[in-house]
């Protein structure tokens, strides 16, 4: 079983790679630079010659403002690249593990009150910023190529690699003393590793379709730097604001909790609090 991980230098990618190295399987994993997913030949070129049996892709444009302005290089990478991928294994036979996004739902405050425990997989999708709506592209596309697929929704990514909240809040809270931090937006952190885990677990399951793997809680950032603050126990105060104090270019959910009710009933899952999730992260980074 020879696995190829696109886009392993990422925050997702190496994570991956972490897993896999201590797994007795083949991989292999392959950076952005080494082809170009948007090019359909290319794509084919390097499968063609790597044969894997499963495509764990984590190749994808995150940059959520600037997808705003760069909306072609979003959907290239998103959209384009990902039905490249879905195509190939659909032909080929291969199971295509992709990971989308909470943004690809509506977000509206309106829905934490009939969606208690978040967005199930199958309520409707109606992205509110471009980032959003390519990751739905994606999603789409695989769907139609008729390939063996697993798509992974995660939301508020955080994990030892690359860039995220959690770091962002280490390194703010060591340059100030005092800190806003938006208290209007609902989600909750998933944590690459607790991903990853469950992700490998629906593969040895046999699984296929659309799965959401969070942590469990629902909160805000606001209430996710604080805990961040009180485990690292730096002395920082954290105030929360509204989202109108920090404009951005993409329009935030207001809500984008998402259910994990289906993957909690795969045997072999293993869903955290999102506590627990923050302090097993928080000891990586210590080391």
């Amino acid at each position: 079983m020879r696995i190829l991980v696109t886009g392993g230098t990422g925050q997702l990618g190496s994570e991956w790679v972490r897993f896999l190295n201590k797994k007795e399987v083949e991989f292999i994993s392959l950076p952005p630079s080494d082809f170009d997913l948007t090019d359909h030949q290319d794509v084919r070129r390097v499968l063609n010659n790597l044969k894997p049996g499963y495509i764990i892709n984590c190749a994808a444009y995150t940059n959520v403002d600037q997808a705003e302005v760069e909306k072609e290089e979003a959907f290239a990478v998103n959209y384009e690249g990902v039905q490249n991928l879905a195509n190939y294994s659909a032909e080929s036979g291969v199971k295509l593990i992709e990971f989308s996004t909470d943004y690809v739902f509506p977000g509206k405050e309106k829905d934490q009150k009939k969606l208690p425990n978040g967005y199930p997989e199958d309520y409707p999708t109606d992205p509110i910023n471009t980032y959003g709506a390519s990751k739905l592209a994606g999603e789409n596309a695989i769907k139609d190529s008729g390939c063996d697929y697993i798509i992974c929704r995660t939301s508020w990514l955080c994990g030892k690699y690359g860039n995220n909240f959690v770091k962002t809040m280490l390194r703010l809270g060591e340059e100030r003393k005092e800190l806003n931090v938006v208290n209007d937006q609902y989600g909750c952190p998933t944590f690459t590793a607790n991903l990853v885990k469950n992700c490998w677990n629906l593969v040895e399951e046999k699984k296929s379709g659309i799965y959401h793997i969070t942590s469990h809680g629902k909160i805000t950032w606001f209430e996710f730097a604080k805990e961040i603050f009180r485990q690292t126990g730096m002395q920082v105060q954290v105030n929360g604001v509204s989202s109108s104090e920090f404009p951005t270019k993409a329009t935030r959910p207001a809500f984008s909790l998402l259910s994990t009710k289906k993957i909690a009933n795969i045997p072999g899952a293993t869903l955290i609090e999102w506590q627990e999730g923050l302090k097993q992260l928080l000891g990586e980074l210590d080391t």
